[in-house]
């Protein structure tokens, strides 16, 4: 159970944080021009790329001497789903499945941003979900239970 002085911080955290705003991103004109040709691309993704979600997930799983069903059980993730996400390297998960198993392998906030990041995702300083998340990895508060009660706290969907 978080405590009342945690629900305070979490409170204090999400609001200091400033209002949300939504810009526009739609604009027309073409993302590449005629001077990127296609070898220039294939050599900066190709010099670019990283390891897939999964690949860093079971290294991960790897390193910190855990068994799949543990990490799976204690993120709430359905078997099927976790299969799924070991037999396609390029599967990627949902946001919130992403951080649930973070938080089921209590890896560090850094650790944590660069899973996101290889799914795709990342933790925006203007999202109530995404400063939750933040502000449970500061605190190194790791437990699924806890962390969805400071989702609920604020009115906002438990992992």
């Amino acid at each position: 159970m978080l405590s009342e002085q945690i629900l305070k911080e979490l409170l204090d955290f999400v609001e200091a944080s400033g209002d949300l705003r939504v810009y526009d991103i739609h604009k027309e004109g073409t993302i590449l021009s005629d001077a990127v040709y296609a070898n220039e691309l294939e050599a900066f993704i190709e010099m670019h790329h990283s390891s897939s979600f999964s690949e860093r997930l079971f290294q991960h799983i790897d390193e910190r001497g855990l068994t799949d069903a543990s990490v799976y059980k204690k993120a709430g993730v359905d078997r099927k789903l976790f299969s799924k996400i070991r037999s396609l390297p390029d599967y990627k998960p949902s946001k919130r499945t992403v951080v649930a198993l973070c938080l089921s392998m209590k890896l560090s906030e850094e650790d944590t941003v660069e899973m996101l990041n290889a799914a795709g995702f990342s933790l925006s300083n203007n999202d109530r979900f995404d400063l939750v998340i933040q502000f449970c990895l500061e605190k190194e508060i790791h437990d699924m239970d806890e962390v969805n009660q400071a989702l609920y706290s604020l009115g906002l969907k438990p992992l």
